[in-house]
């Protein structure tokens, strides 16, 4: 047996339960959950359960191997589903509560010339194996073309373009009732958050998209545009949420979306042949302004298509920004793309309970999208130089302490050990001068002069 291997993992688990320690303690998690009511009368408190159930997929395990049938847990399988299931705990103002504290500290060290943006997309919450999971619905995933048993996760995250951080989410059943396999079946009261969370998973999902982005923007989290991909990027959500923020999407090719272009209502497809393309290989092809039925203006610009002989068409209601700007924004749309791919391959994302009620499903997405923010925080506070803490700030006030007048001192002293090795001058005379304006500085910033550290020349 490799007695120092197992030292060295033994040493890892540590460390990593350190840090999700500090991760609870620095965010007062503890309390927030006791503020959203997430709370227990007896036996194990509700934080100890959440950082266990939090921990599973950073110690390597899942919900059944870490607990369910681990004698050694240190919770029992019985505590852990009851804080999964209840009905009235706010699980969706625990998040944004966490997001908004680590946007607060990533804000600080972002650019106030850096764009950060708000995105929006689903991906597939697949149950394919499950038959009596709540509101469990038929539904279609884009990246394989085929219909499968499961949820659509709507996500809306922040990215500064270097760290992402999923603010909030809808789980969404079908709209229609023959596309799903179960109804709701728990009683909850009307007024607590469960019967509104089931309410919500029966509505479209462009009628989800305005209130979160008002929701978000009530806690102070800051961005300059919303991107969105084709599916959403239609002219009357455009339109519902440029009163928020600017929009940038994808615009879908389809007869039916038509835009006022010269005074006429054209689709993107018309548009395109009717204006005069870049030569070459120009990346951009073109680009031109329309109007919305709201009566404001959007520029769409035209893309050439790497992956294929088209082009792909941008929009954006900010027509002041350039063209190329509207591409390179757009680009930070991927980061939710990556946050989905991270949550589902190993923060275990639809895979690591088998739950069939529906506020256990709401619960454990949360503690997934809780585990996604803290490996942001984490890589954000150890690669940025400037979030070194006290030592950040302690060099801050080392180069805010050196002030003019020392300065100037520091330099005198410099000069006069030059002339020193010449051995050409009056020593006597230059020391007298070189005091002289010292103290003249000094009088004239108004510091006394027994501020000067004593004169070495």
């Amino acid at each position: 047996m490799d007695h120092s291997k197992i030292g060295f993992e033994s040493q890892d688990r540590i460390q990593v339960t350190g840090k999700i320690h500090d991760f609870f303690d620095r965010f007062n998690i503890g309390t927030l959950l006791h503020q959203c009511g997430i709370r227990k009368r007896h036996g194990y408190s509700v934080r100890s359960l959440t950082e266990t159930i939090f921990g599973l997929p950073f110690l390597g395990k899942n919900f059944f191997r870490g607990i369910v049938i681990n004698e050694h847990a240190m919770i029992g399988k019985d505590a852990a589903y009851d804080l999964l299931k209840g009905c009235t705990y706010n699980w969706r103002r625990l998040l944004l509560t966490i997001a908004a504290k680590i946007h607060d500290i990533i804000n600080r060290l972002t650019s106030e010339e850096r764009e950060a943006v708000l995105i929006f997309d689903d991906s597939t919450y697949d149950r394919s194996r499950s038959k009596k999971v709540e509101l469990l619905s038929r539904v279609f995933d884009h990246s394989t073309g085929k219909y499968l048993r499961g949820f659509r996760l709507l996500t809306i995250c922040w990215s500064d373009g270097v760290s992402t951080l999923p603010i909030d989410f809808a789980l969404l059943s079908s709209t229609k009732a023959k596309n799903r396999f179960q109804e709701a079946t728990k009683i909850v009261d009307k007024r607590c958050c469960a019967y509104r969370r089931r309410q919500e998973a029966t509505m479209k999902a462009t009628e989800h998209l305005a209130p979160m982005v008002e929701r978000i923007l009530k806690t102070d989290i800051k961005a300059k545009y919303l991107l969105m991909d084709s599916w959403f990027t239609m002219p009357a959500n455009i339109i519902a949420l440029r009163k928020h923020l600017d929009v940038i999407g994808m615009v879908k090719k389809s007869p039916k979306i038509m835009y006022t272009h010269d005074g006429r209502q054209r689709n993107v497809n018309t548009i395109y042949q009717m204006l005069r393309k870049r030569p070459g290989r120009a990346k951009i092809l073109a680009s031109t302004t329309v109007t919305l039925k709201d009566g404001k203006p959007a520029k769409i610009v035209f893309v050439r298509d790497r992956r294929k002989k088209d082009w792909l068409a941008l929009i954006s209601t900010d027509i002041n920004l350039a063209n190329e700007d509207v591409v390179r924004i757009y680009g930070k749309r991927w980061d939710i793309e990556v946050l989905f791919k991270m949550a589902k391959q190993h923060l275990n994302l639809a895979k690591e309970i088998q739950c069939r009620d529906f506020d256990s499903l709401i619960a454990h997405t949360t503690i997934v999208f809780m585990r996604y923010l803290f490996i942001a925080y984490s890589v954000r506070m150890e690669s940025d130089q400037r979030s070194f803490g006290d030592l950040f700030y302690a060099c801050c006030d080392e180069l805010s302490d050196i002030s003019f007048v020392e300065a100037l001192f520091r330099l005198l002293t410099l000069a006069v050990q030059q002339l020193r090795k010449m051995g050409t001058f009056c020593e006597k005379t230059t020391t007298t001068f070189f005091d002289t304006v010292i103290h003249a500085a000094l009088k004239s910033v108004g510091l006394p002069i027994s501020n000067l550290r004593k004169s070495t020349i």
